[in-house]
């Protein structure tokens, strides 16, 4: 059956326990842990959090955090880390897919199905050539997470907010035409992490997309957006949406849930639906965020049954 969770990232200074007893009270039935590597450094807006520092976890302290999760009656949907695996500077691609292969690792002793991050890409350079890159960079993590008896989730997000990402994005994997490559070329090991909220500004038909896709999701985030038209006529859409995709709480945007639930019990998906908050109107304090999650719960939660 379905479970709504939400996602750690947004309570960077609060230990793991705290956040699982308040979502268990709150009535929420999973997590997904964010797992970056410890660092007190400048990290990007929703990434950084270190839920559980998987280069120092043994593998009975994660058996001993699945238990304990499992007593506030809470299961893992997945581990998350996001970070750029195909960077054009070697020795950041080197820190974070040794880390990628430590979180693997902290699944599997987790008995956690799903590792959920960004195929990776160098905006500078074209999706085509990107995925050459791909096709030599990938195949020796996924083996990894194979041996682990883990699966990737790459999100379908293409990692356009700001201009240091402009105008190619640092995720190629959020379009049919790369998903199909993905799915050819490694479609028994790696499978999808779905948000609606990217189709939305992309333009790509959600329907559509539920029904070709379905089968390969994993993971499923709950994030919707609104397109701020004021936004979209002063910049045009060569900007890939900076200046008008504004990220909202499920229900506050521009998605289609009823749409989105139909599509996803119509492909046979009954996995975690977890809620990713990066709503601006519910930042600031922990009694904010928390109020943007109970308000999500609310709308989604006649749909997950």
């Amino acid at each position: 059956m379905m479970k709504l969770g939400v996602l750690t990232a947004p309570f960077a200074e609060t230990p793991l326990g705290e956040v699982a007893s308040w979502a268990s009270s709150a009535g929420f039935e999973a997590l997904e842990i964010a797992c970056w590597p410890k660092s007190s450094g400048a990290s990007r807006r929703y990434a950084g959090t270190s839920h559980i520092d998987a280069a120092s976890t043994s593998a009975s302290q994660a058996k001993e955090i699945v238990a304990s999760l499992a007593e506030k009656n809470l299961s893992v949907s997945g581990l998350g880390y996001y970070p750029n695996p195909l960077h054009p500077d070697p020795a950041h691609r080197e820190a974070v897919i040794g880390h990628l292969k430590k979180v693997i690792v902290l699944a599997a002793n987790m008995g956690v199905p799903a590792v959920n991050t960004f195929c990776g890409g160098d905006a500078s350079k074209t999706v085509d050539v990107n995925w050459q890159d791909a096709l030599t960079v990938w195949p020796e993590i996924i083996a990894h997470a194979r041996d682990h008896g883990v699966k990737l989730a790459f999100e379908n997000c293409p990692m356009i907010f700001s201009y240091d990402e402009w105008p190619g994005g640092h995720n190629i994997a959020y379009s049919p035409l790369v998903w199909r490559r993905i799915l050819e070329a490694w479609g028994g090991d790696v499978g999808m992490n779905f948000d609606p909220s990217h189709l939305v500004w992309q333009m790509i038909d959600q329907a559509r997309f539920i029904r070709e896709f379905g089968p390969y999701m994993l993971h499923v985030h709950a994030k919707d957006l609104m397109i701020d038209h004021d936004g979209l006529y002063e910049r045009g859409i060569l900007s890939a949406g900076i200046g008008w995709q504004v990220p909202r709480m499920p229900g506050l945007g521009d998605v289609d849930w009823n749409g989105f639930f139909s599509g996803l019990y119509r492909a046979g998906y009954d996995g975690p639906i977890i809620i990713e908050h990066e709503d601006r109107r519910f930042e600031g304090s922990d009694d904010k965020v928390k109020r943007g999650f109970l308000l999500a719960r609310d709308v989604l939660r006649p749909f997950v049954k």
